[in-house]
């Protein structure tokens, strides 16, 4: 049997640059890979299943045919497969947890299968736009739709606490919300010599979805004002389309510290640092 970490995404800036005539918006964002996620394992069968555990597996269950059993089909059609999916992180959260999933499928399935790796990166892109950042799971600068990745600067060592109230929100009734002019890409240093400085280049950046998707979830104001009085926090922001906040540390230890003071019921939160990918993948 084969495993695979599935890491969140979260989105630290999160510019909206523009509109294809397609409909499709155009972004500029950073994007970093906490040590939080799901986790996909994977032995030979004749059919092709899904079996769903964790928190989140029930959640799940109600889309047969979600993103990661099309990653699946998308890679080999017709072969068979047994995955299971322990499903930690929350739905339709902003933190690009459907994508993570498909993205683990691609890289977990062409180990098992004996298929080139070279090609899961365009079927990543046909299966959304986070998938391909995804498939890498290191830090990124995505720009386009999110299929334009380019390197980040320096990130100096920094913690983070996230947050979510237990409210999904559909990205497509975000975006639907925006009003007003677009935004430009930001401008980064090469490098941040600590966690501070980032943040502080950061708080000039912010994410162009927050305000519409408080408009139709107010906890998301509520999550973001308890990550912003707890002690130490560098900068609080809304990632994605939410509903999941976010928090900087000056550290791993200080947001892990941080997490263990937040006790809403129903809200999900994790502190820690960010996620290191193995060597061979």
């Amino acid at each position: 049997m084969l495993s695979c970490f599935a890491p969140a995404k979260v989105n630290l800036y999160l510019h909206v640059t523009g509109r294809r005539e397609d409909g499709y918006h155009l972004l500029d964002s950073l994007a970093v890979f906490p040590a939080v996620g799901d986790t996909l394992t994977a032995r030979a069968d004749a059919v092709l299943s899904l079996t769903l555990a964790g928190r989140f597996g029930a959640s799940l269950a109600a889309e047969p045919d979600n993103l990661l059993l099309r990653a699946a089909r998308a890679l080999a059609p017709g072969r068979g497969a047994a995955l299971g999916l322990e499903k930690n992180l929350p739905i339709a959260s902003g933190i690009g947890g459907g994508s993570a999933d498909a993205a683990a499928a691609l890289r977990v399935l062409s180990r098992l299968w004996g298929m080139p790796k070279a090609n899961l990166p365009a079927l990543a892109l046909g299966l959304g736009a986070d998938v391909p950042v995804c498939l890498a799971s290191r830090p990124a600068r995505m720009q386009g739709i999110g299929e334009i990745l380019a390197p980040v600067p320096a990130l100096p060592d920094f913690g983070m606490v996230l947050v979510n109230p237990g409210v999904a929100v559909p990205t497509p009734s975000v975006f639907k919300a925006r009003s007003g002019d677009f935004t430009s890409p930001a401008i980064l240093p090469e490098s941040w010599p600590d966690a501070a400085a980032m943040a502080a280049d950061l708080r000039r950046c912010g994410n162009d979805l927050q305000a519409p998707a408080i408009g139709i979830a107010p906890v998301i104001g509520e999550v973001l004002a308890v990550l912003d009085a707890l002690p130490g926090c560098l900068l609080a922001r809304m990632s994605g389309s939410g509903a999941t906040c976010f928090a900087l540390f000056a550290n791993a230890a200080a947001a892990q510290a941080a997490a263990q003071t937040i006790a809403r019921p129903n809200w999900w939160y994790w502190g820690g640092g960010l996620y290191e990918p193995p060597s061979d993948e």
